[in-house]
């Protein structure tokens, strides 16, 4: 991929602190007369930050409505090959709470800590298995500096290369895979959701879980639930058969709404300096595709408007995104998005690219 892209200008202080858990408005721009704060102007005078309690409502009412319907017809069936029709179904239902537990991190369900956070705890820790206190810190040091090698955790070189600099320093794992990353991209994906797992339980002795003893309850009682349903109902064989269905799609499920976002697009090296507006909007990928893609991404497929307004609800991106784009025509900003299989395959094709060093070196 070619080098980062550099512009001049630093970022004001509020700037630099938008992300999880901070209700942005009209006037949170930072410096008067910042290119960011006029396009906040535009989005506040559009009322696209107000709370859209209804729209969540109905849209948590239906996942919780497919949650429990999933558990019913698994309780139904009993001992049953069938079963992994559940484990299919509930993947989906799994990936859409973990599109809730990201909407309450970012309060845009409600504007207050104490119920976000309830909430977040209840979906993230019981139902998924995944430490809200963990991941909301992992996703605010994201949000922050999205694609910066030295920064964002997301982009940290634990199995996956993410640029080639980063292949070049590779050792164990991550030299093995990166070799030929984009092919095992997707069956790395069956994984993530034990990872995600793997690393709150790891997680419960670091200092960013502020309530650890409350957070590895509720992860108890998850897998308590689950394997206990699990090996109850169905004999050892069907029950791992289950959990190989639902925890490899729930994972390539997750990797399909987050991985469209940002991989393939520009890296930020320590020392570029990017206002705000400039490094959410270069960094970031929007994926077209109407109702359909919207409802499966969650509203994630507007990356460019969640990450410039974090805290906007999800039915009011669209209308963000016209905004921002014109916005950013008008300023010369790249405004880059896709269709949802054309972003997977940019990301595909950066993985491939970036693990270059490494096949040359064999």
């Amino acid at each position: 991929m070619a080098n980062p892209m550099v512009l001049t200008g630093t970022s004001s202080p509020d700037e630099r602190r938008a992300g999880i858990g901070r209700r942005p408005t009209g006037n949170d721009s930072g410096q008067r007369g910042s290119d960011f704060s006029e396009l906040s102007r535009r989005i506040s005078e559009a009322g696209l930050l107000r709370r859209r309690p209804l729209y969540y409502t109905v849209r948590f009412g239906l996942v919780a409505l497919a949650l429990a319907g999933g558990v019913t017809a698994f309780v139904a069936l009993g001992d049953s090959w069938a079963q992994l029709i559940v484990a299919v179904a509930l993947a989906a239902v799994f990936g859409q709470l973990g599109l809730a537990a990201h909407d309450l991190a970012h309060r845009q369900v409600f504007s207050r800590r104490r119920p976000s956070e309830t909430g977040g705890l209840l979906v993230a820790n019981l139902l998924l298995g995944m430490s809200y206190g963990w991941w909301m810190n992992k996703h605010t040091r994201h949000h922050a500096n999205p694609n910066h090698e030295e920064k964002d955790p997301d982009v940290s070189p634990d199995i996956l290369v993410w640029s080639q600099r980063q292949a070049r320093r590779a050792q164990g794992v991550p030299r093995f895979v990166g070799k030929h990353q984009a092919a095992l991209f997707f069956p790395l994906l069956t994984l993530e959701g034990l990872n995600l797992s793997f690393n709150s339980f790891k997680a419960l002795r670091s200092p960013s879980v502020k309530r650890p003893i409350l957070e590895g309850t509720l992860l108890v009682a998850h897998f308590a639930l689950y394997f206990g349903g699990l090996f109850t109902v169905l004999s050892p064989g069907r029950a791992l058969a289950f959990i190989a269905v639902h925890q490899g799609l729930f994972g390539i499920y997750l990797g399909s709404v987050f991985a469209p976002n940002h991989k393939g697009m520009p890296m930020i090296e320590e020392g570029s300096q990017l206002d705000f507006l400039r490094r959410q909007v270069i960094t970031s990928r929007n994926v077209r595709g109407g109702a359909v893609v919207d409802a499966f991404m969650g509203g994630l497929n507007y990356q460019i408007e969640h990450h410039l307004f974090p805290s906007m609800p999800t039915p009011a991106l669209g209308r963000a995104q016209v905004i921002t784009e014109r916005y950013c025509a008008e300023l010369g900003i790249p405004y880059h998005q896709t269709g949802l299989l054309a972003s997977h395959r940019e990301a595909l094709r950066h993985l491939r690219s970036v693990g270059q060093p490494l096949r040359n070196a064999q």
